[in-house]
């Protein structure tokens, strides 16, 4: 590893963490141990309930808030209101929400959880999601400013390209399509 960086280096290359940094490696097992604990929180909701972690997460926000909107799950479940609308169309088509016009407001369509829905929760395990949101609110709001603003400056800095997940809650892609 070090000859890499130090070919990297020669070449022009930003200067390097150094391989005995013990906050990068400090930062890096922390990234690790939380994209694991994810995908295991994803795999398991796959193998016990045949859904997503994305499709139980959305599951468990219409269950604290029967009758939202979309856009209200969009903004509890913390992504964009596409991502949450295909979720819930899917979840629709395996009978576990329902969509109804509000009786308030005709023009607003509310989501609610239907009886087979219910059960389904009744035997989800927890989503690591919900504890990483968790613990996110137990830090000061400029905190978790600072790491907000800390994690897109390091995705800047990789250039990433991929895509986000819809709701931290991808499988990585292992050559299928992944399920949302």
């Amino acid at each position: 590893m070090l000859e890499w960086m130090g070919r990297r280096l020669a070449a022009g290359a930003p200067e390097s963490v150094g391989a005995n940094d013990r906050d990068a490696a400090m930062v890096v097992d922390g990234l690790r141990r939380i994209v694991r604990a994810l995908r295991h929180s994803a795999r398991l909701a796959e193998q016990r309930l045949g859904v997503s972690s994305a499709q139980l997460v959305v599951l468990q926000e219409v269950a604290a808030a029967e009758g939202c909107s979309i856009n209200d799950l969009a903004a509890r479940t913390c992504t964009d209101q596409s991502s949450v609308s295909l979720v819930v169309t899917r979840l629709q088509r395996t009978g576990y929400v329902e969509r109804r016009a509000s009786p308030a407001d005709g023009r607003r369509t509310e989501v609610l959880l239907t009886r087979a829905g219910r059960g389904l929760l009744g035997r989800a395990p927890e989503v690591t999601r919900v504890r990483l949101l968790a613990g996110l609110a137990r830090l000061a709001p400029s905190r978790r400013k600072a790491l907000g603003a800390l994690l897109g400056e390091l995705v800047s800095a990789i250039e990433t390209t991929a895509a986000v997940p819809p709701m931290l809650a991808g499988n990585p892609a292992r050559g299928r399509r992944q399920r949302t």
